[in-house]
């Protein structure tokens, strides 16, 4: 039960941590940040990954060899059932609202490949917090059972390690997608491809050499288009060319906030090639 305690209090911090997080990365860019400030949300992510690590599994595993090395006196359990059961209600309301609006989101794909794609850790973090949640409040009502059905303190030990590896296991996952985010991500393959779409059909431009993406914020992302324009091209049309093809990607992906096209020889250039 103090285990499950400890973990409430974990998500409640990492819930504000996430929204200051969400805030914070809201700011206008600046001369320090010309693209704004829209992935500080991933470093908050990351943090939130190693508060369940280090205080979530940590304090559970803890707790858990304590109870096991120093078992304490088996007490009335139905306080803990009746918290356990709240407990559950709450938990299992939030579960069923994150899995809802995460369904809404990936549409055709997998649950594990919309985690791998997404670029916003705030929702699939809430949905990984409370699975963890009600698999762990399972593991503690099936411990205080157990722990008085035998008369044996020390399974509630156990369940409390069996939950800390979980918060451990949970911790390693969002830690892995938290850093990809950080270090940079590229945008979403259906995003390229329209890119490639809108490139490949100007007969202005005789080869694209490249397309690379990086995710500025969750609903930002920053292209540097490679690009061989034909060599009778004059400078004033190739101008005029590249803010057309920059007003049609803006159109159709409003995720594009910074378009970068660079005129560029194909016999000089790196060769990249398009999504399949």
């Amino acid at each position: 039960m103090l285990t499950e305690g400890v973990h409430s209090l974990v998500d409640s911090g990492n819930q504000l941590l996430l929204l200051y997080g969400q805030a914070k990365a809201k700011r206008p860019p600046d001369a320090s940040h010309p693209f704004g400030y829209g992935r500080e949300l991933y470093f908050w992510a990351f943090v939130v990954a190693i508060l369940i690590f280090a205080v979530g599994a940590g304090v559970s595993i803890y707790e858990g060899w304590v109870h096991i090395a120093q078992p304490e006196p088996l007490r009335d359990p139905t306080i803990n059932y009746v918290v356990l059961g709240v407990a559950v209600l709450l938990e299992g309301t939030s579960w069923a609202i994150a899995v809802r609006e995460f369904n809404g989101k990936r549409g055709a794909s997998s649950w594990w490949q919309s985690i791998r794609r997404s670029k916003d850790p705030a929702g699939f973090i809430v949905l990984f917090e409370d699975s963890a949640a009600l698999i762990g409040l399972g593991i503690a009502g099936v411990g205080v059972w157990a722990s008085h059905h035998y008369a044996d303190p020390r399974i509630d030990g156990v369940a409390s390690i069996a939950i800390g590896l979980i918060l451990a296991g949970v911790a390693a996952l969002l830690a892995r997608e938290a850093k990809g985010l950080l270090i940079g991500e590229s945008a979403d393959p259906a995003i390229v491809a329209v890119v490639w779409a809108i490139l490949d059909k100007r007969p202005q431009i005789s080869a694209v050499n490249h397309v690379r993406t990086i995710h500025t914020a969750p609903d930002a992302v920053f292209v540097a288009i490679s690009a061989d324009f034909v060599d009778d091209l004059p400078m004033g049309e190739a101008e005029s060319l590249i803010e057309d093809i920059e007003r049609e990607m803006k159109a159709r992906v409003p995720e594009l906030t910074s378009i970068y096209i660079r005129p560029e020889k194909q016999a000089d250039a790196i060769r990249q090639p398009p999504p399949i």
